[in-house]
């Protein structure tokens, strides 16, 4: 007789490794409880019924248990609850939902795939029945249903990952009035400050009221209050705050937890009881950047922990190279993807590095729907290891993001990437691909051939009076450009050098970067050593200053915004 396994929790983790061993072990006898109606759904696709891209809640279940049954031979037990796990009989308590009846269940091998659940506060009205969370198909089913039977029109998402980010878009385009509300001082944290501006742009840009640095203080009837004092009109209030993994099992069980409150599990997957695997988002893992723990509520890394689980339970080897964390998301027009560290992380890791933010066609100009790019790329310092990467823009933003993911599994370095090898066709991408051209120049930065400002840094330099030469045509300057800045054309430079001063730093800078590299290029091969580049140039000062100059009011820096 085969092994008896017995699964707790389905979607990605647990279904994923009770349909994994079924492949290896015909005679396995699998069983997967499920205390919800759905033992497999598409939870990342629950934000896009609300705005009708799914069409029915139906489409969001992916496998019935009959179909379990049929297609693998697993037992998928739905409304059935595992209460506790008697590590010494080896079994689990179970709970039928629908019939209250209590029994237990033997195994051999223990997976659990408990999953996470959203953190709700304890703050005033966030019990009440118009405040939602969003976890699987029945909260999206009973939010969607709330909204269109009481006409909602206004409504509060607090929280600006992935998650609130996704409900707050498909609620816009289902036509509501939405706010989103973030106590960081940013939304999409995987993106460095500087990138995420033109998230928080678009955002705007298509009507949602976007509230940084602002956290909820409690919720009324008709509104939520905020820290500030600042109250927002909303019938709805859709909490995505974030989420914390599901333990409860795993410690009435004695089982070990982490150090950031996950499951704690080897390289196998395995529990500190040998019988016990853990998957998903319940679970810490190994960052291969950081070299430490770290939680990662993703489904793809989940599905890899499923496999490598099922294939130790077998003797199967398996190589743990850890996670750097890869992530996409669609806002609106814009593609946005990252990958491993951005700049914050690798500092709080301790990592010395450094960045460059580049501008580029995501394809031949020449070609429909050619479109810029923002692509930053973070690397190490000294060793030019490639750290992480961040691209936005209406192109392809994941596929260059899923190039850097690889070179940073494979341990590539920026001389790596430069000479990597890519397809190109001008209706896909241009010769030099961007992230070709971030290598150049992260290589040029790291080289020390010239010297670098970010974006972030403009305001205070152009507050202090330092010079400014822009490298634009004329019409270009006349269109916008930042305060006190000089207008010397790259076609015009060498023969008007003589008024470049020497004797204090000259900051350069053109639309995107391209035509200030070769002015301070051109400079310095003419004797001029105090010239530094303007990393992002014009299109990205005027996108890292635009969101906080309309919400705050202050003095723009430039006197008229540039954006394409």
């Amino acid at each position: 007789m085969g092994k008896k396994i017995v699964v707790i929790g389905g979607v990605a983790g647990g279904a994923s490794t009770a349909a994994r061993i079924r492949r290896i072990d015909e005679q396995a006898e699998i069983i997967m409880f499920e205390k919800g109606p759905h033992v497999s759904f598409s939870n990342c696709s629950l934000p896009f019924y609300l705005s009708g891209i799914v069409e029915s809640s139906e489409k969001l279940v992916l496998m019935n248990p009959t179909a379990f049954k049929s297609k693998y031979n697993i037992e998928a037990r739905v409304q059935s609850e595992v209460i506790s796990i008697n590590r010494n009989d080896k079994t689990v308590t179970v709970i039928n939902n629908a019939t209250d009846e209590t029994y237990e269940e033997s195994y051999d091998h223990l997976v659990l795939s408990p999953g996470a659940s959203p953190i709700v506060p304890n703050l005033e009205g966030v019990r009440s029945p118009h405040v939602f969370t969003v976890r699987n198909v029945e909260d999206i089913e009973r939010l969607n249903n709330y909204v269109q039977t009481k006409d909602i029109e206004n409504i509060a998402v607090v929280g600006g990952g992935f998650i609130g980010v996704e409900v707050a878009e498909n609620l816009k385009l289902a036509g509501r009035n939405v706010s989103l509300i973030e106590f960081a001082n940013q939304i999409m944290m995987p993106f460095d400050y500087d990138m995420v501006q033109i998230l928080h742009k678009e955002m705007v840009d298509q009507g949602v009221e976007v509230i940084v640095e602002d956290g909820l203080a409690a919720i009324s009837d008709t509104g939520v209050k905020l820290n500030s004092g600042k109250v927002i009109e909303a019938q709805a209030v859709i909490l995505a705050i974030g989420v914390r993994p599901e333990t409860k099992l795993a410690k009435e069980a004695g089982l070990e937890i982490g150090e950031l409150g996950g499951i704690k599990v080897d390289a196998n997957y395995r529990t500190s009881d040998s019988s016990i695997y853990a998957v998903g988002d319940a679970i810490e893992v190994y960052h291969q950047l950081t070299r430490k723990p770290a939680r990662l509520a993703l489904a793809g890394p989940a599905q890899r922990q499923a496999r490598a689980a099922a294939d130790h339970m077998y003797g199967i080897p398996h190589q743990n190279k850890g996670v750097i964390g890869s992530s996409s998301i669609q806002i609106f027009d814009l593609a946005a993807a990252s990958t491993g560290l951005n700049e914050k992380m690798a500092k709080q890791a301790g990592i010395q590095s450094d960045s460059v933010y580049i501008i580029a066609s995501d394809k031949v100009g020449l070609m429909p729907n050619s479109n810029p790019l923002h692509f930053k790329l973070v690397f190490e310092v000294p060793t030019g290891k490639v750290l992480g990467a961040q691209a936005i823009g209406k192109g392809n933003a994941d596929k260059r993001i899923d190039v850097i993911a690889t070179l940073i599994t494979m341990g590539g370095t920026l001389e790596d990437l430069k000479e990597l090898e890519l397809t190109y066709s001008p209706m896909y991408s241009t010769a030099k691909d961007v992230v070709n051209l971030a290598a150049l120049v992260a290589l040029n930065v790291l080289y020390g051939r010239y010297n670098q400002v970010h974006v972030s840094e403009v305001r205070d330099l152009v507050e202090q009076g330092a010079v400014f030469i822009d490298v634009r045509e004329p019409n270009e300057f006349a269109n916008g450009h930042l305060l006190n800045a000089v207008n010397i054309p790259l076609s015009e430079l060498r023969g008007r050098m003589g008024e470049v001063p020497k004797d204090v730093p000259v900051y350069v800078h053109c639309r995107s970067g391209q035509r200030s590299y070769n002015a301070v290029m051109a400079l310095q091969n003419s004797g001029y050593g105090n010239v530094v580049n303007v990393s992002g140039s014009f299109l990205g000062i005027c996108l890292y200053e635009y969101f906080n100059d309309v919400k705050t009011g202050r003095e723009p820096i430039v006197t008229k915004y540039n954006f394409k």
